[in-house]
């Protein structure tokens, strides 16, 4: 019977012995993972290649145009800029055009955030601070959104009313 109990223990000991074996299988696996994680980079990596990089720029520059709000102290310019890019440029690539909506429903979003907080500020004071908070979360995020779309990746920004789909 002890033979009995030391054919389990010599099983399990083996079974450590081949953890090695499995840590092995293991590696294998990972280098599967990694054939598979290059294997997923390729589709990143495709669209970036068929983009061309004219196209990247236009939908970089739907982005970048909401910057016009922050140079030109006219109200709607942060969303007029966008507005006109998007409607020169959205029938030359359906990037160009997913982007330019995406960067204009954002800035009519921030515009109506910006009007809410000017006009706390006269309520409650709290819009003297949320403003600038406003600005600087809309700055963020559109030169993030402008360097994946010059990366050839789409971008959907947070708290954005989708006005325009």
């Amino acid at each position: 019977m002890a033979e009995v109990n030391e054919t389990p223990e010599a099983q399990e000991g083996s079974e450590l012995a081949n953890s090695p074996q499995n840590g092995n299988a293991q590696s294998t696996g990972d280098e599967t993972g990694a054939e598979q994680s290059s294997g997923a980079e390729q589709p990143t990596s495709a669209p970036q290649e068929e983009l061309s990089k004219n196209v990247r720029m236009w939908a970089m520059f739907c982005h970048l145009a909401g910057l016009a709000g922050f140079v030109i102290p006219v109200i709607l310019s942060g969303i007029i800029a966008p507005l006109i890019i998007w409607q020169i440029k959205k029938d030359d690539h359906p990037f160009i055009d997913e982007n330019g909506k995406e960067a204009l429903n954002f800035q009519i979003s921030i515009g109506i955030y910006e009007f809410v907080s000017v006009l706390l500020i006269f309520v409650f004071c709290i819009g003297a601070v949320l403003l600038p908070a406003v600005a600087i979360f809309d700055l963020v995020l559109m030169i993030i959104a402008a360097v994946k779309a010059n990366n050839g990746e789409s971008y959907r920004y947070p708290l954005t009313i989708r006005f325009i789909k």
